[in-house]
């Protein structure tokens, strides 16, 4: 079982560090869907605390239809990230009709090569996912992080067992979105899923929120605890 903690800034990064996890997505303004980190926060974070590190690129919130000049700037954010030594990339692109972008999809699996691509919750919002699936793994994308084209994980878990079913051995499906402490061992025990994303965090007192070093403690400990008694 692979946890994977959602971070918004070096503090979050640090917080889930502490608390026991080993790989993280980066990212910021994490309220607004999140957007690419500043390339201080995601050096910071594979130097010094020696995180397995998935940035986010994606220039802007709102859809997931760019422009030329917002691609060749996702472009430069993949370079200067293998540059930094990240462990992932994570992007999402969709056709204005709300399909799978196939060609910029495979442009940047190419181009972030060797490293992992994260297909993200973009995928969610396409009207057909078992014909998306299919698309994503014939991009060479590595995982898709999905909540089961609902909003949120437990409304998808229907959805999430059959994505899952579906991909077998093909691609990795991360599940995500809402994924808590207390809903973690019955989604994996629902979906069968083999990695989980969870954000576990916190509303500060400065109006912003902060990964929970607690609650990505008891995450990390009740999925591998059903983990566990799964294969037992």
């Amino acid at each position: 079982m692979n946890i994977e903690i959602c971070c918004n800034s070096i503090q979050s990064a640090a917080n889930a560090k502490a608390a026991g996890a080993t790989r993280i997505e980066l990212c910021q303004d994490l309220e607004n869907g999140g957007t690419t980190p500043s390339y201080a926060a995601i050096r910071h974070c594979v130097k010094n605390l020696k995180l397995d590190v998935f940035v986010l690129i994606r220039p802007r919130s709102g859809d997931f239809c760019y422009n030329d000049m917002e691609i060749e700037t996702m472009a430069e954010d993949v370079r200067i990230c293998k540059q930094l030594g990240v462990a992932g990339i994570v992007v999402g692109f969709l056709t204005q009709e709300g399909s799978i972008d196939t060609a910029l999809t495979r442009r940047f699996v190419e181009l972030a090569a060797p490293l992992p691509v994260t297909f993200h919750r973009a995928f969610d919002r396409c009207p057909d996912w078992q014909h998306s699936l299919e698309q994503v793994i014939s991009c060479g994308c590595a995982r898709i992080l999905t909540s089961g084209c609902m909003p949120t994980v437990e409304e998808g878990a229907g959805n999430l067992r059959q994505i899952v079913e579906r991909a077998g051995n093909r691609i990795t499906i991360l599940a995500g979105g809402g994924v808590t402490p207390d809903n973690v061992q019955s989604l994996i025990d629902t979906t069968g899923v083999k990695e989980v994303h969870g954000s576990c965090k916190h509303a500060m007192p400065g109006g912003y929120n902060e990964t929970d070093g607690t609650k990505v403690r008891q995450l990390i400990g009740n999925a591998l605890e059903i983990a566990v008694n799964s294969d037992q």
